[in-house]
C-alpha cells in the first residue's frame, strides 16, 4: 500500500462533483438494497408521460434510464451538479432546473404523473403532492437513520439519539399529513467497507454533511489511526441505511350521498 501522504494527497486532488462513486473502485465497497432502485426507476418512467426527478445530483442515476417520458424534468440545487446534469441529460431532452434549498418547486399544480428521487435532501411532502396529478405517484429511495454512523462517529464522537433523523416512520407520518397515501415502504441495512485512508478522505469531501468542517489537517490524528488499522488488514466497516418509499396523491370523485371514493385501485405490491 502506498504511503499515508500519497493516499491522502490523491484523494484531496480527486474530483468529487456529481453523484458517481467509481473513484472508490478497489478502495471501498457498499452493498445495494434488494429492490434495485435503478431498475425500478426505469420501469416506472416507462409507464408515464410526465415525470420529475428531485435532487438529481449530476444526473448520473437518471442517465442510466434507457427511455424517458415525453416530459422529463430534473431539479438540482448545487450549481456545479446542475451544470453537470445539464451536460449529461440535456442532449436527451431532459430539462434541468436549478432550485433553491427549501423553496417551493417551480412548477404548476398537478404537472407530473410521477415524482422520483434518489437520496433527496429534505423531501417537501406538500410540494411533492402539489405537483403530482391526482392519482400520481412518488417513488424514491431515501437515506435512513444513523447511516454510516460508524464512520462519522470516528471523527465527531458519539451522536445523541435525537440526531438520528430520517426515521422512515416519521417520514410516512409527514407524507400522510401532507395528503399523500403511502402504499409501500421497504427498508434495508447495507454493509460498507473502506480499505484505505484515501477512500475515507474522498467520501468525506464528497458527503460534506457527514463530518462538517472536515479537513486532513484538523482530522489527521483520526485519519492516521484509520490508516494504521487498514494497513493491519482491518477495514473500516460501517452500515448505510436505506428505505424505499412509494406514495400516491389520492384521486377522489364524488359518490352518492356526498361521500368521496377512491378512483384509482391500489398499485401492485413491489416484488
Amino acid at each position: 500500500m502506498r504511503s499515508f501522504e500519497e493516499l491522502v494527497a490523491e484523494a484531496e486532488a480527486a474530483d468529487t462533483t456529481g453523484w458517481r462513486f467509481e473513484w472508490l473502485a478497489g478502495r471501498a465497497t457498499e452493498e445495494r438494497p434488494p429492490w434495485g432502485y435503478s431498475r425500478l426507476l426505469a420501469a416506472r418512467l416507462g409507464e408515464v408521460t410526465s415525470a420529475l426527478d428531485i435532487d438529481t445530483g449530476g444526473g448520473e442515476v437518471l442517465a442510466e434510464v434507457p427511455t424517458f417520458p415525453p416530459t422529463m424534468v430534473a431539479t438540482e440545487s448545487w450549481p456545479p451538479n446542475a451544470e453537470r446534469a445539464r451536460a449529461l441529460l440535456g442532449p436527451r431532452g431532459v430539462r434541468v432546473v436549478e432550485t433553491d434549498d427549501g423553496a417551493p418547486l417551480p412548477f404548476p399544480d398537478g404537472t407530473f404523473e410521477l415524482v422520483t428521487a434518489r437520496h433527496p435532501v429534505r423531501p417537501d411532502w406538500r410540494e411533492i403532492r402539489r405537483v403530482l396529478v391526482p392519482g400520481g405517484h412518488y417513488v424514491a429511495q431515501h437515506v435512513g437513520p444513523g447511516s454510516a454512523f460508524e464512520l462519522i462517529e470516528r471523527f465527531v464522537g458519539p451522536l445523541p439519539g435525537g440526531v438520528r433523523s430520517r426515521d422512515p416512520r416519521l417520514e410516512v407520518a409527514e407524507a400522510e399529513a401532507a395528503g399523500l397515501e403511502v402504499v409501500a415502504l421497504e427498508r434495508a441495512v447495507c454493509r460498507m467497507a473502506f480499505h484505505d485512508v484515501g477512500a475515507v478522505v474522498w467520501i468525506l469531501r464528497k458527503c460534506v454533511w457527514w463530518v462538517p468542517d472536515f479537513s486532513v489537517s484538523r482530522d489527521e490524528r483520526t485519519l492516521r489511526g484509520l490508516d494504521a488499522q487498514m494497513r493491519a488488514g482491518r477495514p473500516l466497516v460501517a452500515h448505510s441505511t436505506r428505505h424505499l418509499v412509494v406514495a400516491r396523491r389520492p384521486s377522489r370523485r364524488a359518490a352518492p350521498g356526498g361521500l368521496m371514493n377512491e378512483e384509482d385501485p391500489p398499485i401492485p405490491a413491489l416484488a
